[in-house]
């Protein structure tokens, strides 16, 4: 019976971390209101909203009849693998770099309101240039190919994600947007604020059908536009990186809409069993590994750094070549 109520306490104490509640319940307990006023207690209150935009999503799903546990068990599997491998390993990499850096900045924005506009581009350039690269460079595309292995778009989804590749993202936007100035409470607001955003576009169409919003569709990154992200039409391949804010997709011409005569077909162009966790999590490094062993000479080197889709006897089929075919047929 002990044993029991150890491994209940021990699960609800992870369901309380995975909603990020750990610092909002302690204020609760102590009574200490004032701290809502402070700087740390806003991070509190707008932390567990990701993951709430999740739960909020499957239970809306499932009182009405549409939830498809197939589209969420290989996204929960990876979000409670992710979670052993933090437990286990422990690593406080963003801390880390932020004081690596913090002494060479370029800049000194601080957490002022009227920074935050110009924190989020900041920040927003760092997401594009590395989210860019995960596309572009097919070592970094065998981790990021997790994120868009799902068939079925969910906000789960945006916790879908290689260990691996949360490691090196935590990395580059420490370093870079430290070194741009960010002060680190500034850094972890917009940090925070692209984490609830990033939960809200991925959700399903079953939730949202459209996922258009209107005049916002000029401004910022809706539903819609993360639909696109995520599909493997050629037309759509490779295209807005953005997490909010697509400025940057629009300046470097990334940036596509949603047509309504090409429906999205969700998923990556490697045939692949979506449902099942190791080809989901490892398939694209076996893949690398047989063309990399395969190559000969320099082509071993560059079947890893080229995109995907590279091949060294001219029959390119990269996603800049597939969508450029797909937009001269239009």
């Amino acid at each position: 019976m002990q044993n029991i109520s150890i491994l209940f306490q021990d699960l609800l104490h992870e369901f309380i971390i995975f909603l990020r509640l750990e610092g909002l319940l302690a204020i609760i307990h102590d009574g200490n209101w004032r701290a809502f006023k402070t700087i740390d207690g806003i991070f509190t209150v707008l932390m567990p909203l990701a993951p709430i935009i999740i739960v909020i999503e499957v239970v809306l799903l499932l009182f009405t009849h549409q939830f498809n546990k197939k589209f969420y068990k290989i996204p929960f599997l990876i979000i409670i693998i992710n979670r052993i491998l933090e437990k286990t390993l422990k690593l406080s990499i963003t801390l880390f770099f932020i004081t690596l850096f913090k002494n060479y900045a370029l800049f000194n924005i601080s957490f002022k309101w009227y920074f935050v506009p110009l924190g989020y581009l900041i920040y927003e350039l760092n997401s594009f240039i590395r989210h860019y690269a995960a596309h572009k460079i097919r070592l970094l595309w065998c981790s990021h190919a997790v994120h868009h292995s799902a068939t079925e778009i969910t906000s789960s989804v945006t916790l879908t994600t290689a260990y691996l590749e949360n490691i090196y993202t935590d990395i580059f936007a420490a370093s870079f947007c430290t070194l741009m100035g960010l002060t680190p409470s500034l850094f972890f607001f917009v940090m925070i604020l692209d984490s609830i955003w990033g939960a809200f576009v991925h959700i399903s169409e079953k939730t949202l059908k459209n996922g258009r919003l209107g005049f916002l569709e000029k401004l910022i990154l809706t539903p819609s536009h993360h639909r696109v992200h995520h599909a493997s039409n050629d037309l759509y391949m490779d295209t807005n990186f953005c997490s909010v804010i697509n400025i940057w997709d629009r300046v470097f011409g990334t940036y596509q809409e949603e047509k309504v005569y090409e429906p999205v077909k969700y998923g990556i162009t490697r045939p692949m069993n979506a449902h099942n966790f190791w080809d989901v999590y490892f398939g694209e490094y076996v893949a690398l590994w047989h063309d990399v062993k395969n190559a000969r000479g320099i082509n071993k080197i560059k079947y890893i750094f080229m995109p995907p889709g590279w091949h060294p006897n001219g029959e390119q089929q990269t996603a800049k070549i597939l969508r450029q075919k797909a937009m001269n047929r239009e």
